[in-house]
């Protein structure tokens, strides 16, 4: 399983595209389709899924716009699904947008599983930027969203958020990964898992 990071998105955020040698999940599309199919072509992969971590707006500002022109099925949690189709709870209002979106098509749960070829991505809930919010796990990876970021934590104070919810995620469902794990946020620099328990005093 690879991971390629397209740091185009709205506000910074990265969209990562998940893939074998022949399909792909795209996550968290904040970046303009086009950046995206555009980059999933050159590989030749076909976009099977579409997940987001949390439905804030500059996660999911292109998320319609990319089901519709690769027909590939949405997947979040309840609460994130819920958000999508909310002008305030996916913060577009704050961008004087006040989009709303389809809901998904498909939901998650913590611990699922979802195949990709002969691999599998581990559903993590790691409530505290958002009330649904999930991070990714894959084989010597986890993408986090905005839960953790480099030497840093997400927001939550943003409405749907809770500052000790978001610590206990970070403790107790992603620093038990293994050390070298990479760290792939939803924005800024790539980290490892070992690297922020040193280094991340948001987290002590």
């Amino acid at each position: 399983m690879f991971v390629k990071k397209l740091p185009d998105g709205l506000l910074g955020s990265n969209t990562y595209i998940i893939h074998d040698k022949k399909e792909c999940i795209v996550v968290d599309p904040g970046t303009p389709s086009r950046i995206i199919m555009d980059a999933t072509d050159q590989l030749g992969l076909k976009i099977i899924a579409i997940f987001i971590t949390h439905a804030h707006y500059d996660h999911i500002c292109h998320i319609d716009d990319l089901r519709e022109k690769t027909s590939a099925d949405v997947y979040a949690t309840q609460e994130e699904s819920d958000a999508l189709v909310d002008k305030y709870a996916n913060a577009s209002i704050l961008f004087g947008s006040g989009k709303e979106y389809s809901k998904a098509d498909c939901q998650l749960k913590d611990g699922e599983l979802f195949k990709l070829g002969d691999e599998q991505l581990d559903i993590l809930h790691t409530p505290g930027h958002t009330d649904g919010g999930i991070c990714l796990k894959g084989d010597g990876f986890v993408i986090t969203g905005d839960t953790l970021f480099y030497m840093s934590v997400g927001r939550s104070d943003l409405g749907r958020g809770d500052h000790e919810q978001l610590i206990s995620s970070i403790k107790n469902k992603l620093y038990t990964l293994s050390d070298d794990t990479i760290v792939y946020p939803g924005h800024g620099s790539n980290s490892t898992i070992g690297y922020e328990k040193q280094n991340n005093s948001f987290t002590y």
